[in-house]
């Protein structure tokens, strides 16, 4: 007995209510790149206080201080050219979560309203490869928004790192 697209309807249900909110993985990533930039910012803040230390008065003391806040200046300016570069990786791929979202989200709810209309004719593969296409584009943007976040919380913790060490040479 064929496969009719009723017997399927539940899974194109499922497929088109995930697709739809697939929008909002955006928002796994989102306050992940903001915290890694903002924690950028507070490094440089941070490092111009630390430049101009009034505490040390030996010309020794200032030429010694001098060194480990151009060591420091550095390794975040290495940081941010990582960083910057990533950026624009960053931006595209949350772009390319929403084209797939949009893509998951007018192929679940084209069949969800084919299979309504066609409730009880059987399904073809195409019709079953479509929904597995709609659930992978959900796959696809959840794959990339993760890997967004992780790659941005790798940065904020370098970063964070780098804060400390100021914290501790300086």
């Amino acid at each position: 007995m064929a496969v009719s697209w009723g017997d399927f309807q539940a899974i194109i249900q499922l497929s088109a209510g995930l697709n739809v909110a697939i929008l909002s993985f955006v928002d796994i990533s989102i306050p992940a790149i903001k915290e890694r930039r903002r924690v950028f910012s507070k490094a440089r803040q941070e490092l111009e206080i630390y430049r101009k230390n009034p505490h040390k008065v030996t010309t020794e003391d200032k030429a010694a201080h001098a060194g480990a806040v151009g060591e420091i200046d550095r390794q975040l300016f290495d940081l941010w050219r990582e960083t910057s570069e990533f950026e624009t990786v960053e931006d595209s791929m949350i772009k390319t979560t929403g084209v797939f979202g949009f893509i998951g989200a007018i192929v679940s709810i084209s069949l969800l309203w084919y299979s309504g209309l066609h409730y009880d004719d059987p399904m073809r593969t195409s019709g079953e490869l479509l929904t597995l296409l709609s659930f992978l584009s959900l796959a696809a943007a959840f794959f990339i928004n993760f890997l967004t976040a992780f790659k941005a919380a790798h940065y904020t913790k370098r970063c964070n790192d780098l804060r400390q060490q100021m914290r501790q040479k300086l």
